[in-house]
């Protein structure tokens, strides 16, 4: 049977399923994939970058710990290596003068030992302050700019990492240089002290090895020599002591040699000896003589004289002058007698307050009595010429060696 068509129908429209059978219906989700999608690079970015920022922070820490370290150690090495190098000045001072003295020292109040030990000290002394000079020469590196990037930034830290390193061992090699500085200057200093003790004293041995030497050149080696006991450092004031002292010295002889020269002839050793007789009778006292054919008038036809000269001040000096009379009669008890007289003047100068110098008559008569307190009774002894003096005045002599 058939059944009736609608309109619909009979336009010959058809209709489709919304679905195809044996298909499984999925939600559309293209979308929300997307968005997850960019989401986790979101988030690996995010990572990369915070990643990258702990890295950069981590470097530039690590630098900043790095050049703090490095400043330090930089700044410490400055620091000895400025005072290494005023010590080192100081030891190449004390070098200097070592030697100027060595050169200036003639030996003749230096043993050549003691003159060895400065030397060698001075030797030394070079080599450590041309070491020196090799250490302080090192610059000390700086840490320069800051890198801006971590992949700068490391092998700088460690580039300064490794510069420390040399810096603390120039600094070590820099203390060493100080130490060594040190001990040579006290070598230094030990030995030129030394040298300076031995010249001043023998400057005394000195002396008497040249007893016809003149007062004045004397006092000067005794008044050098004092000054050089005093040097307790190695300076410019003490080899300025140590040149006056060796000069001194020199006008010694020179002046020995000068007075020796206005004695040679047939009267010399006499001279000599009646010299040497005169200083036994006054020790501490220092004399000089002169010799001359007519002295006071007096030193032809037998006749002998004598005059003296001396000085209240320190040091107990006096210049006696005697005739060439004195000599051809010694070693007689009257030739004796006279230069007991004169020494008597010359002591005087050690015991000023025991008699009255105010006349020439007082002054002569003590003179007198001295002569006579040392057993020279011979009236050449200047009761020929001035009396015979008070008891009183022997008495007092007595007490005047």
């Amino acid at each position: 049977m058939s059944a009736p068509m609608s309109d619909a129908a009979g336009l010959g429209d058809h209709g489709l399923p919304s679905r195809f059978s044996g298909a499984d219906a999925v939600p559309p989700r293209r979308r929300g994939r997307r968005r997850t999608g960019l989401v986790l690079g979101l988030l690996a970015g995010i990572a990369v970058v915070a990643a990258l920022a702990a890295v950069q922070v981590g470097a530039s820490l690590g630098y900043d710990d790095a050049e703090a370290a490095f400043d330090d150690a930089a700044r410490s090495a400055i620091t000895t290596s400025t005072q290494v190098r005023g010590a080192n000045d100081q030891l190449k001072a004390a070098a200097d003068i070592a030697d100027l003295i060595l050169e200036s020292d003639s030996g003749t109040l230096v043993d050549a030992a003691t003159g060895d030990s400065l030397a060698v000290a001075l030797t030394d002394a070079e080599a450590v302050a041309s070491a020196a000079d090799g250490a302080v020469a090192e610059e000390v590196p700086s840490a320069g700019e800051k890198p801006l990037w971590f992949w700068e930034l490391f092998p700088a830290s460690g580039r300064l990492d490794a510069e420390r390193a040399q810096v603390i061992r120039l600094e070590q090699d820099l203390e060493n240089a100080s130490d060594s500085i040190a001990a040579s200057g006290d070598e230094v200093d030990e030995a030129g002290v030394a040298l300076l003790a031995t010249a001043s004293a023998s400057a005394a041995g000195f002396e008497s090895a040249h007893l016809s030497a003149g007062n004045d050149e004397v006092i000067a080696l005794r008044d050098a020599a004092a000054v050089v006991s005093s040097a307790t450092v190695l300076d410019q004031a003490a080899a300025d002591s140590f040149l006056t002292l060796e000069t001194a010295a020199a006008q010694v002889l020179a002046s020995e040699q000068a007075e020796l020269a206005e004695k040679a002839g047939p009267l010399e050793r006499v001279r000599l000896e009646i010299e040497t007789f005169a200083r036994s009778l006054a020790p501490g006292v220092l004399l000089e003589f002169d010799w001359n054919r007519i002295v006071n008038g007096a030193g032809e036809n037998g006749s002998m004289g004598g005059l003296t000269t001396w000085w209240w001040d320190e040091p107990d000096r006096a210049l006696i002058e005697l005739s060439d009379s004195v000599a051809e009669q010694w070693p007689s008890i009257r030739s004796k007698s006279l230069v007991a007289h004169e020494v008597g003047h010359a002591i005087s100068v050690k015991c000023e307050d025991l008699y009255d110098s105010s006349t020439q008559d007082s002054i002569e008569k003590w003179a007198t009595a001295w002569a006579i307190s040392m057993g020279f009774t011979d009236d050449a002894n200047g009761v020929w010429a001035y009396g015979y003096p008070p008891q009183s005045y022997i008495d007092a002599a007595n007490g005047c060696r």
